[in-house]
């Protein structure tokens, strides 16, 4: 083959793969909201009505981006439904509100159990023995482009937004943390001041609740979250968004930071 020829069919190549996906999720993002997902926003998303609109607005497209670019499964003879999709896609596209970062790029799977799922996981005690038992989950976020959900537990989360527990922001906030490379606590940031301000701010408060729950005293922030600093980075997200004025009064510092993160103030939608 003439090596010309050769070359201008590489060459189209290389521009169709890059124009087709560009080309498909355009047509995705640019196609009506359907009503049917509207109501189930509003059905299921506890804190949806309350949204200004421009929020509204938003959330939608990145509703349609978020379906688009990513694949569902049920697990466990679950058969997965627009409800499940539009209702996981909307709480995690929430956390991505006025930001524009790329919409969870390393995420390609979301599988979905009926109900909490178990895992068997080795354990070492502290004598360093291994062994294998087994725990029964609601949530899991892997750094391999996988989520993993128990539908009943979202369900409750999203329709209760005001609890403080809510398991897909939790697992998509590991999801933000794990774009740096690894799962410890501070995802992408603007800049060095911006991770000083992060650190101070989260690491007190991450000692705080450690020693609160080692002597079992009631805190705003689940007590998982006292786990790790990965944990923490996600129980402190549930609150910020689901109670948000109790976070403000009583963790203003941790509050700010997260606002400034997230770059919405949930408190204007309750």
């Amino acid at each position: 083959m003439n090596p010309w020829i050769l070359l201008s069919t590489v060459l189209v190549a290389i521009v169709l793969a890059l124009w087709i996906p560009r080309f498909r999720l355009k047509r995705a993002v640019s196609a009506p909201f359907p009503e049917q997902w509207v109501e189930i926003l509003e059905r299921n998303i506890g804190v949806y009505r309350n949204l200004p609109m421009p929020l509204r607005l938003q959330l939608r497209l990145l509703i349609k981006q978020f379906l688009h670019q990513k694949h569902f499964s049920g697990a466990g003879g679950l058969e997965v439904t627009d409800e499940m999709r539009v209702t996981i896609a909307a709480q995690a596209c929430m956390l991505q509100l006025n930001r524009d970062s790329g919409l969870y790029p390393r995420l390609k799977y979301i599988i979905i159990y009926p109900s909490a799922f178990v895992v068997s996981r080795p354990e070492m005690d502290q004598a360093g023995v291994v062994s294998h038992g087994s725990k029964g989950l609601l949530g899991e976020s892997w750094q391999n482009g996988k989520v993993i959900l128990a539908w009943d537990n979202v369900l409750n989360g999203a329709r209760n937004f005001v609890d403080g527990s809510n398991v897909v922001l939790h697992e998509f906030t590991h999801q933000l943390d794990s774009e740096t490379g690894s799962a410890d606590g501070a995802p992408l940031l603007a800049g060095e001041s911006s991770y000083r301000s992060w650190a101070g701010a989260l690491s007190s408060e991450f000692g705080e609740l450690q020693r609160d729950a080692r002597v079992g005293k009631r805190s705003l922030m689940d007590h998982y979250g006292a786990t790790n600093p990965a944990e923490f980075f996600a129980v402190a997200t549930e609150t910020f968004f689901e109670k948000p004025r109790r976070m403000a009064k009583h963790h203003q510092e941790l509050f700010e930071v997260l606002k400034s993160y997230y770059r919405v103030d949930p408190r204007e939608w309750q």
